[in-house]
């Protein structure tokens, strides 16, 4: 289950799973607006140690693992993803990595909508970020 902090006026939750990585700075992890989950740019970060995991392909996974549980504590599955933005500083080197993990972690098609960009860098010198949209009715 997310914890979430008091809503907007407009009904706006921002999202805190237990078990989820802790912010690097002065932002939420998720929002939930309506029926749709936006989750914040995740990285290769390991939730118990809050240190980056060691490996490019182990590095990737984690980022997405981390928007994952995001998404499943809203109720949302790696299928009921809407949009993906993958951030990477190495598209030749890191692209086929991505690919392979996001073709490990759904299965099989369809995928979701992905932009895949060449970033300069990215904080702590990571190597690849990822965020997400996802649908999730919220419950009445």
């Amino acid at each position: 289950m997310s914890l979430s902090h008091t809503p907007s006026g407009n009904g706006v939750k921002t999202l805190t799973p237990a078990g989820a990585i802790e912010p690097t700075g002065p932002w939420a992890l998720g929002a939930r607006a309506g029926d749709f989950v936006f989750i914040a740019g995740m990285r290769g970060i390991d939730p118990k140690t809050d240190k980056l995991v060691a490996g490019e392909e182990a590095r990737i996974r984690q980022a997405f693992l981390n928007m994952k549980l995001i998404a499943q504590a809203e109720g949302a599955g790696l299928r009921d993803c809407v949009r993906l933005v993958v951030y990477v500083t190495d598209m030749a080197r890191l692209r086929p990595l991505v690919n392979k993990v996001q073709e490990d972690m759904w299965g099989k098609p369809p995928y979701p909508p992905r932009t895949i960009l060449e970033v300069k860098g990215l904080n702590q010198d990571d190597i690849m970020e990822v965020d997400g949209t996802f649908y999730s009715p919220a419950k009445k």
